[in-house]
């Protein structure tokens, strides 16, 4: 039986890496539930609301994508919608080391939370937001790295 993941993230932007990602747990998963995060400590490019209402305007078309905020523990998020797996996405071996130490403690924190790794699509291996936010502050070309709305909302943030 397939069933509810949670995709964690602070998607500050969101990228075509993010989307495909999305776009192929949606093969997986009969549901998916896009946690828009709030992390302590960073101080993001877009708020938390701005993240939310671009992720949400570019998974309306999917029916079974549901987009939500999330503040706290991810484990805990995960547990109080009933889902038991949170989808990540690896995009170089740099990743992994990461995110290999962010499951083994969410799986720590509940034994019963399984994490699943996508690998990138090729073309979107090297986009990361941060790359991304870098780009768009010195009016360089995003095409190829976020959805057009997204471009526009670089664009506004950064007068380009």
């Amino acid at each position: 039986m397939r069933k509810l993941a949670v995709y964690p993230g602070s998607f500050d932007p969101i990228t075509n890496g993010h989307v495909d990602i999305i776009e192929r747990a949606l093969c997986i998963f009969d549901r998916i539930i896009v946690a828009v995060a709030h992390h302590h400590g960073k101080a993001p490019l877009f708020t938390t609301d701005e993240r939310f209402e671009m992720v949400k305007e570019l998974t309306k078309k999917y029916d079974r994508i549901t987009v939500d905020k999330i503040s706290g523990l991810t484990v805990d998020y995960v547990r109080s919608h009933g889902a038991r797996v949170i989808v990540r996405g690896l995009r170089a071996i740099s990743d992994f080391e990461f995110e290999l130490e962010m499951a083994l403690m969410n799986r720590n924190l509940d034994s019963e939370i399984e994490t699943v790794f996508l690998m990138t699509s090729l073309q979107h291996s090297y986009i990361r937001s941060s790359l991304v936010k870098e780009v768009a502050s010195v009016g360089g070309c995003l095409d190829g790295l976020v959805p057009d709305l997204v471009k526009l909302k670089l664009k506004e943030k950064f007068s380009c």
